[in-house]
């Protein structure tokens, strides 16, 4: 059984998206709960991938085409820290 721990900046978030995003993280969060990361490669929806650069060790799943949930995985403790629910911006800098 995995454990989820979120940021406070991630509680700020959740008051001001949209009910569908937040449903969909709310299922997001029981499927880590249950199967952990693993589970959610198993569905292809959430495109689950490693990032790079900046956030160099953590992992993002899109909860729909704008949201993602970036988070960091702890195997040695089996929890995952949400860092940050954001709208992906496409625009370039």
């Amino acid at each position: 059984m995995w454990v989820i721990y979120e940021h406070r900046n991630v509680s700020k978030r959740l008051k001001r998206i949209p009910l569908d995003v937040l449903n969909r993280y709310e299922k997001w969060k029981d499927i880590v709960e249950v199967s952990g990361p693993e589970g959610l490669r198993l569905i292809k929806g959430f495109r689950d991938e490693a990032l790079q650069g900046e956030w160099n060790g953590h992992r993002s799943s899109r909860l729909n085409r704008q949201y993602r949930v970036i988070y960091r995985v702890e195997a040695d403790h089996l929890f995952v820290l949400v860092m940050e629910l954001t709208p992906h911006d496409y625009r370039r800098n």
